[in-house]
């Protein structure tokens, strides 16, 4: 019998400085850019549960969440408290997070910063498994001061759900004979991997939840979404058969920058990326990885619209003269009618590292 668990941290970077920060305790919380007074230009990482309340959410523009804070505020409620990014601090508590759950269960996969996944077949019971789940849950918020919300399940993709479902400090089990009942009501968005475009095209066929999705063949699926089409299929009778994958290591390293101010200016624009570059290297670098292939770089217009471009190399690579060319290259388009006909100016450009090895 196979048993998973899925671990996921609880508004993790918020919640952290929340434990940190003493006057922030029952206070909405808001990691991310600077809000500049309403005339920020990056976006919210994370906000705690008090924030969401307000409307406040992750990769929201930070504007649009100062100005829900101020709205809240007039409304008698404490405006919400913007802190900055500390990476180094929540990769640390992740660190330490991921020992505990490491102590408890031998097969862990780390799926990022805050969440992980365990194989808990060795109970042999949903039961004993639940209990394990229980102790880590306690040990995590007596040594950190965080909470974790668990989901337990047959399988990976059941389990991530799960973990969602009583956030936050939930803890929730679905058995294998379970599974069926549990996916029917449930919107076709808490698909991991469903986002507004896929949710948007499923709604045309009148396909909102997970009952609607299982009324389809596989054939009609892979004809309306190719590839994905299949695995959706699978998704919605609670097929997941991915292993858990032991070693973490990050799919990607990347830097981008948000502006103070859109702009055309070329020269400032070249510049700006060959420093973010130069920072990804940096950090795939310390990652300890020995090379990549993938270059991808993000340009982001005044309107919002957001292009990336990428280019894979023929072989792996670990130079950064290599890198500053192919940015570069990438970039140019950006610059001229190529990619930018309307010569709309620019408020964000990132660069990001692929195919690591």
């Amino acid at each position: 019998m196979r048993i998973i668990a899925h671990f996921d941290m609880d508004a993790f970077f918020a919640a952290i400085e929340e434990r940190d920060n003493e006057r922030f305790k029952g206070m909405p919380v808001v990691v991310g850019a600077d809000p500049r007074g309403g005339n920020g230009r990056g976006v919210v990482s994370t906000a705690n549960y008090i924030a969401r309340g307000y409307g406040i959410h992750s990769a929201q523009p930070i504007s649009t969440a100062w100005r829900l804070s101020e709205e809240a505020k007039r409304q008698g409620k404490p405006a919400a408290i913007f802190m900055g990014v500390d990476m180094e601090k929540y990769s640390s508590a992740s660190e330490k997070v991921m020992t505990i759950i490491q102590k408890h269960v031998s097969m862990v996969e780390q799926a990022g910063i805050d969440e992980a996944y365990g194989d808990l077949s060795f109970t042999g019971s949903y039961k004993r498994a639940e209990t394990i789940c229980k102790k880590i849950k306690a040990e995590v918020k007596k040594r950190e001061r965080l909470t974790v919300s668990v989901g337990i399940a047959p399988n990976k993709f059941i389990a991530k759900i799960a973990s969602g479902i009583k956030k936050p400090d939930g803890l929730m089990v679905i058995k294998e004979n379970e599974v069926e009942e549990f996916l029917k009501p449930l919107s076709v968005r808490q698909i991991p991997g469903v986002g507004p475009k896929t949710e948007m095209l499923l709604q045309r066929k009148r396909i909102k939840l997970v009952k609607d999705l299982k009324k389809f063949s596989r054939e009609e699926l892979i004809d309306w979404l190719g590839k994905w089409g299949s695995d959706l299929y699978d998704k919605a009778r609670g097929v997941d058969d991915s292993p858990i994958v032991e070693e973490y290591a990050p799919k990607s390293v990347g830097e981008e920058e948000t502006f103070s101010e859109d702009t055309r200016d070329p020269n400032f624009i070249s510049e700006h990326l060959l420093v973010l570059g130069e920072a990804a290297f940096r950090r795939f670098r310390r990652s300890g990885f020995k090379s990549f292939r993938t270059i991808i770089i993000k340009v982001r217009f005044s309107d919002f619209e957001t292009k990336t471009r990428s280019y894979t190399l023929g072989k792996p690579t670990s130079t950064l003269d290599v890198l500053r060319f192919e940015i570069l290259r990438l970039l140019l388009p950006f610059l001229d009618k190529r990619e930018n006909p309307k010569r709309k100016a620019i408020r964000l450009i990132g660069v990001r590292l692929e195919k690591l090895s």
